[in-house]
């Protein structure tokens, strides 16, 4: 009787595979076991054909200055289409697990998986990374292989296969590489996770609140990092920008840029009652760039913006209302905070260093290459499509194909109530100088769930916080290189219900640190050090 109750409780643990209720529980991984076994398309709870290891390797790496041994397996979950990629994913399982799990994101349009000794978005430099500690960690590529672009992250080719899509930007590859790891992980221990957790930014970002969103008990505690949640919102925004760019005289070069970062740090920086390089203050910071304007509004070199390049820079700050309706209902993107201290000393993720044009130029933004990859990819599934040729605003014929792929992009629809009722927690990070992912679109998210949910409810599993002078996923030399251990926090909050309270945040790029507070607060300066957080109070 003894027995039988022991094989029954191990068998709900397990899952639906009674062989594994025969395993003994390990903390040292069975690597030879997993090599080419099989992944049933039952232990997947989305249509699949099932996958396979494709090899598995006992292996080590340095992790936050330790070495780790652990367990590496390679495996490819197989699509329903036959034309469609397979998902190839990646699970690192080491020795001493620690019964954790945690899930990366991806960057951009993925299409190669993250690696799996890496951290969380803005970690802190002593936060140890998961596998560092004893974190069973794993990933994939989102159901795509990126082909030979010239920019990691920038091939949209895939976008021609519906279930390749629905594999990304759906989030449908997250949960198929969730439940296969789970399955691996179950096979090589003998036990499932007593704790999940998923992490990512931008793009990663928007998959930790699709599964939050989506799968609401997959997740025990999730971090999203500057998160591109509204995708194709964004995507339509990108493209308005694009075109305004590729005007005749419109584009500003990279000189040009930082005249302007540096004339709104010269305004705004000392709002927060201290001179520091960084714009806290940002509802104050109120920046016209007609201040610079050329004599005549004529380009007349790098000391000043013409018109037509003031019309740019405004174009970029300034909120966008598309006039037609689409089905995930969104109406819009509100623009980046140019005027308000984002960084713009890295074209790369912002303006780019050369204007927009067909073909699009590598040195041209992140952005308007994203919109490039879309266009051709994603909507009109033409490869020789001009993307200069296509209006957001008036797109004509292909509007009943953009309310489509709102659908699919823009799923994230901000009730995280099942997710909260689950027991799930979320912290939320953006950076308030991103040049990338626009911190305003994060403010708005935040707002629709405590708005939806109330702000008791949303304040008891979730937190938000912008830090001033970050950039995104500090990308270059941003003026502030956000560092916080929001692992260990998350893991407190989930384990035994403590919310993080009084958080400081690092500056990984200079020796001070600020308080990280929550959103809509910000730090002020009150007297003494000004490298210390101690000397700062959160204001509103």
């Amino acid at each position: 009787m003894k027995t039988s109750v022991v094989l029954a409780t191990a068998v709900l643990l397990l899952g639906s595979d009674p062989a594994l209720a025969t395993t003994p529980p390990r903390s040292v991984p069975a690597c030879a076991g997993l090599g080419q076994l099989e992944i049933p398309a039952s232990a997947l709870s989305l249509p699949t054909t099932g996958g396979r290891v494709t090899a598995a390797t006992t292996t080590s790496a340095v992790v936050s200055g330790q070495t780790i041994e652990y367990c590496q397996a390679d495996a490819e979950i197989r699509p329903v289409d036959p034309a469609a990629p397979v998902i190839k994913m990646r699970i690192a399982l080491p020795h001493g697990w620690n019964r954790k799990a945690m899930m990366f994101g991806g960057g951009g349009y993925n299409g190669t998986i993250p690696a799996l000794t890496g951290n969380v978005p803005f970690a802190a430099a002593d936060a140890p990374a998961p596998l560092a500690r004893r974190y069973a960690t794993f990933a994939s590529d989102s159901g795509h292989q990126q082909g030979p672009v010239a920019v990691p992250s920038l091939d949209g080719s895939f976008g021609v296969n519906d279930e390749a899509v629905r594999n990304f930007a759906a989030g449908d590859a997250l949960k198929k590489t969730h439940d296969a790891s789970l399955f691996l992980i179950r096979r090589a221990y003998g036990l499932s996770p007593a704790e999940t957790y998923f992490a990512g930014g931008s793009t990663g970002g928007r998959e930790a609140l699709i599964v939050a969103q989506r799968w609401p008990r997959a997740f025990d505690g999730v971090i999203s990092g500057y998160p591109a949640w509204n995708n194709l919102a964004e995507v339509l925004y990108l493209g308005h920008l694009t075109r305004v760019l590729a005007r005749p005289g419109a584009f500003p070069g990279p000189a040009k840029q930082t005249l302007l970062y540096d004339n709104v740090i010269n305004a705004c920086d000392g709002l927060d009652g201290v001179r520091d390089g960084v714009v806290s203050n940002l509802s104050g910071c109120h920046f016209d760039p007609r201040v610079l304007r050329c004599p005549d509004g004529v380009d007349t070199g790098q000391t000043c913006l013409s018109d037509a390049q003031i019309g740019a820079v405004t174009a970029m700050s300034t909120p966008l209302r598309w006039p037609y309706r689409v089905a995930s209902g969104e109406t819009g993107y509100p623009g980046f905070p140019f005027l308000s201290g984002a960084d713009m000393r890295t074209p790369f993720l912002g303006f780019g260093t050369t204007a927009p044009a067909n073909p699009m130029p590598v040195t041209s933004g992140y952005g308007m290459q994203y919109w490039d990859q879309w266009v051709k990819y994603f909507l009109t599934r033409d490869p020789g499509f001009d993307p200069l040729g296509l209006d957001p605003l008036r797109p004509g014929k292909w509007l009943d194909r953009i309310s489509h792929l709102s659908t699919v992009q823009d799923r994230n629809n901000a009730d995280l109530g099942p997710f909260a009722r689950s027991g799930g927690k979320l912290l939320l990070l953006h950076g308030a100088a991103d040049e990338l992912v626009s911190h305003r679109s994060t403010n708005d998210y935040h707002d629709r769930v405590r708005d939806l949910l109330g702000p008791a409810t949303t304040r008891e599993f979730l937190r938000y916080y912008l830090v001033p002078g970050a950039n995104h996923a500090n990308f270059g030399t941003p003026s502030f290189a956000a560092g916080w251990d929001s692992l260990s926090a998350l893991e407190r909050w989930v384990g035994s219900g403590r919310s993080p309270k009084n958080p400081v945040v690092a500056d990984l790029a200079h020796d001070r640190t600020r308080p990280l507070c929550e959103y809509p607060g910000w730090p002020r300066y009150r007297a003494g050090d000004p490298d210390s957080a101690a000397s700062f109070t959160c204001t509103r």
